[in-house]
């Protein structure tokens, strides 16, 4: 895999704060060769403005991290295509560890593990259970920085049109292709969710949702209570 069959797809919505550093990481990809695909869902504070002045393409989606996703893939050319939320870091060498993970054949597609970076102490124990779990069921978060093979994404239709779990609706599909490529090199990123709305009270409540999730509970109903 070269450097050029590699796209970067990154959802965007309003974060014109974070939009300085998003760039400037991204740009160490671009100038490496990578495809970069912003998609905006209609950011009210001049997000995709940023980045069109920046010089990197940006593409408009409807609004929604799936949606947004699948318009990026579908815009990408790509032969491996990589989702990175716009407040989350790739590792040095992560084209490389990329590259030998999916050289193989035997998996289809994978994810890196996560770091959590905040001043709560209780984030590194939050990443290394993410981290662990992951391992344990092959499920992986959006925050794991997903990667696949585009015949991988196209053969499970992209990610399931729907407001919340999709990162785990996508992993138990692609887990139909092959189990993931569990990558220890950690993506970095942003613990606000946490901080904002109180660490233990995010625990309770992410662990509520997928366990309503796995029991049945539409996406639709689970977004309502996630906001």
């Amino acid at each position: 895999m070269t450097e050029a069959s590699l796209s970067l797809i990154v959802p965007v919505l309003n974060e014109a704060e974070a939009m300085p550093a998003l760039l400037a990481h991204l740009s160490v990809y671009a100038s490496a060769g990578c495809e970069i695909i912003l998609v905006d869902g209609d950011s009210q504070d001049g997000s995709d403005a940023v980045a069109r002045t920046a010089g990197f393409t940006v593409i408009t989606g409807p609004r929604g991290r799936a949606r947004q996703m699948n318009a990026g893939a579908a815009a990408s050319t790509g032969r491996v295509c990589l989702f990175l939320h716009a407040d989350t870091q790739l590792p040095p060498g992560s084209i490389a560890l990329i590259k030998r993970a999916l050289a193989s054949g035997h998996h289809q597609w994978g994810r890196f593990d996560v770091r959590i970076e905040g001043r709560a102490a209780m984030l590194p124990v939050i990443a290394w259970m993410m981290n662990r779990r992951s391992r344990l069921t092959g499920i992986a978060t959006g925050d794991q920085a997903l990667f696949m093979h585009r015949c991988a994404f196209d053969a499970v239709g992209g990610f399931p049109d729907q407001p919340l779990m999709e990162d785990i609706e996508m992993s138990r599909r692609l887990k139909r292709l092959s189990s993931p490529a569990c990558l220890r090199a950690c993506v970095t990123t942003s613990g606000r969710r946490w901080e904002t709305r109180g660490v233990w009270r995010t625990i309770i409540l992410m662990w509520r949702l997928r366990l309503a999730y796995w029991m049945g509970t539409s996406p639709d109903d689970l977004v309502e209570r996630y906001r």
